[in-house]
């Protein structure tokens, strides 16, 4: 500590420069003045008692100390009348020179030019002369700062060097990258994609370090330095991240570990969140502190894998990881001032990242020899199951084959046997279908009979008194020809006279004309009962013809009046229709059943009051409709959808087959028609045919 002590009590050394000479400046020729508020004039730097020197070796700028102040002697022992000045930084926001070329002049303020890839400044010092040189340093990153002093030869010469040094590094950065992108083209392993992807801004974040910047992005210096570099160093580490989690294939060898894993990913995102808001110095301290933990995160996560699957390639990742991890360190260490500064440590980060990247490709090439070991090995296991599985195979084709014919036999006896029940099926559903027309005929012949009745009882009544006229008039002839035969005969005309007037001749002609339009009526009517019963008996014609709808619809309700109660109305109401092209027989049958589910649909009610049946008749341009709406029960939404199955009804034993609406939807199926149900229980039905006019 005295020696320390007694070190600080003297004053520094003046910084002589001599040709073809670089010296580092360190705490033996600098006074350090420290301005956190940013908030000293140059004159009160130049007048400022306050310059102190300090125990660390270089410069440096810190979290609390943003900006520093250096003052130091320079002399210039060289044959060049200029002295040039540098710092070797990455991330330097401000870099300015004031000199004083003696006592009574103003000082001389020089900055670099921040369009070139570092911050160089030439100081004007003639040889063999002295002066006094301000260095204002700013900066958002804590680091080191190495300024070096060169004679111009030297500049030039290390200029050079590191020109060619750095087209190398970048040259090794494009192989590795055009490398690995035709190995993933070839592989198909997104690994090599991510890793890629590590290269890139691995190199780019390299360059930026390397003053590059201006190059690359832009020559606003307060930009690149506060967004550009960090977002970069930050993908870098997502890049790390992508290219180790695929890599060392982590969500299989860390399973319910894995989600720890992507807590690494939250470091950087939340870095992001700090860059966006303007906190550059955070920014740059939560990089140093994310890179640190995710560094050594990975070097245990990859030592594990190994240790616990002995994955081959994760051998070469720790042996690459580790050279990598303690190059960060040192760096961190350097920047930190507990190592010195020197080329090696400078530069020790981008030699283990060639170093680093060189060792990744031997562990991806190891990874492509672990797959074909796989893929060999699971070729081979693939193959032995495959004679096995013909082994196997060919014992049950023999087994298989006496089976087969086991069973071919067995299913030619059971074909035979459905053969013969679907023959038998067919009948009986023929069966069926005739029972449901001849029960929907029986069911109108009590109607048509009384409907027959009717008129031919008029007829019947008719021919009594139309004989007893016949008679008289007889009488009437024979006693005129008894008259004419015996003109001399008074008694005669006296009897014919007399008979005359007791027939009343004028009665018997009136009475014999009512009697026989009332016969001829009686006949008309049972004409037309068995014209309307003789087209419903039709229903099996298979040959088209037209009708006239409106008119089958009126004999229908002929046929059906007398089974019609008499508190049910039927309300036709039909529009102006042209002869249509259809099966009339079915189209009867049709009518038939629908009214006659309407009529049931009512006689089921408890109570009737304003029944009726409404059929409405529609003219469309391409089809006519049939709307046939009862004020009936009514349908669930389950029994609308089952109406149209063979054999279901709703009706009780004995009153129905439930084909009556499957024989409806089988005639609409062949007029190519369709039908709509509109129905709620207690509201009534309504059902609407569609029949097009386009059949042939």
């Amino acid at each position: 500590m005295l020696v320390g002590l007694a070190a600080f009590a003297y004053s520094t050394d003046t910084l002589v420069i001599n040709n073809d000479q670089s010296i580092l400046l360190t705490n033996r020729y600098f006074y350090e003045l420290d301005a956190p508020d940013n908030n000293l004039t140059i004159a009160q730097v130049l007048n400022s008692s306050k310059f102190h020197r300090i125990k660390q070796t270089l410069p440096a700028l810190k979290f609390s100390k943003s900006i520093t102040w250096i003052k130091f002697i320079l002399k210039n022992n060289s044959k060049e009348p200029m002295v040039t000045i540098g710092i070797n930084a990455s991330v330097i926001d401000e870099f300015d020179l004031y000199y004083t070329e003696n006592t009574n002049t103003a000082p001389q303020h020089l900055s670099p030019d921040h369009t070139q890839n570092l911050a160089f400044i030439d100081y004007p010092l003639l040889p063999g002369a002295t002066g006094t040189v301000y260095l204002r340093i700013r900066s958002n990153a804590a680091a080191i700062i190495p300024v070096k002093i060169y004679s111009t030869s030297t500049f030039l010469e290390s200029r050079n060097l590191e020109n060619i040094t750095n087209g190398v590094i970048a040259g090794i950065f494009i192989v590795m990258t055009l490398y690995n992108l035709l190995l993933f083209f070839i592989v198909a392993d997104n690994s090599y994609l991510y890793y890629v992807n590590y290269i890139i801004f691995l190199g780019l974040s390299q360059l930026l370090k390397r003053g590059y910047g201006t190059d690359l992005f832009t020559t606003d210096i307060i930009t690149l330095n506060n967004y550009v570099i960090p977002v970069v160093r930050v993908l870098l580490g997502f890049s790390i991240l992508l290219f180790m989690s695929t890599f060392l294939q982590l969500k299989q060898h860390l399973k319910q570990w894995y989600k720890y894993y992507l807590l690494l990913y939250l470091l950087f995102f939340v870095i992001l969140i700090v860059i966006a808001t303007g906190m550059t110095a955070i920014a740059y301290n939560l990089i140093t502190i994310s890179t640190t933990i995710t560094a050594i995160s990975l070097l245990i996560i990859g030592a594990y894998v190994y240790h616990k699957s002995n994955f081959k390639p994760a051998k070469f990742f720790l042996l690459g990881w580790g050279l990598f991890l303690i190059s960060l360190l040192i760096s961190v260490a350097r920047n930190k001032g507990l190592i010195p500064y020197s080329n090696i440590t400078a530069n020790i980060v981008i030699y283990s990242s060639v170093l680093e990247l060189i060792l990744f490709s031997a562990a991806l090439a190891e990874k492509i020899n672990f797959y074909r070991y796989q893929k060999n090995e699971s070729q081979s296991f693939a193959l032995t199951i495959a004679r096995e599985n013909e082994r196997l195979i060919t014992q049950q084709n023999i087994l298989l084959e006496s089976k087969v014919k086991e069973r071919t036999e067995e299913l030619i006896k059971i074909n035979k046997s459905l053969s013969l029940s679907i023959d038998n099926l067919t009948a009986t559903q023929k069966q069926l279908i005739d029972n449901e027309k001849m029960a929907s005929l029986g069911q109108l012949t009590a109607g048509v009979a009384h409907e027959i009745n009717n008129p031919i009882n008029f007829v019947s009544s008719n021919i009594a008194p139309l004989r007893l006229d016949f008679d008289e008039l007889l009488i009437l002839l024979d006693k005129y020809e008894d008259a004419l035969n015996n003109p001399d005969q008074v008694p005669f005309l006296k009897a014919l006279d007399d008979y005359k007037q007791k027939i009343d001749l004028n009665f018997i002609k009136d009475e014999i004309t009512i009697l026989l339009n009332g016969i001829e009526d009686g006949a008309n009517r049972t004409a037309e009962i068995v014209n309307s019963l003789r087209t419903f008996s039709s229903t099996d014609e298979q040959v088209l013809k037209t009708a006239d709808i409106n008119k089958s619809i009126l004999n229908n309700l002929l046929i059906l009046r007398s089974t019609i109660p008499y508190y049910i109305e039927i309300r036709p109401v039909f529009d102006k229709l042209e002869p249509l092209n259809c099966y009339p027989g079915k189209i009867n049958q049709l009518i038939i059943n629908l009214v006659n589910n309407s009529i049931y649909a009512i006689k089921s009610k408890h109570h009737h009051s304003d029944e009726c049946i409404m059929i409405i008749t529609r003219d469309h341009p391409d089809h006519i409709s049939i709307e046939v709406t009862d004020t009936g029960i009514g349908m669930s939404e389950e029994t609308k959808q089952r109406i149209f199955e063979p054999f279901f009804t709703t009706k009780g034993i004995g009153e129905g087959t439930g084909l009556g609406l499957s024989i409806v939807f089988g005639i609409i199926e062949k007029h190519r028609g369709s039908i709509e149900v509109i129905s709620s229980p207690d509201k009534g039905a309504t059902f609407k045919v569609s029949i097009p006019k386009s059949l042939a």
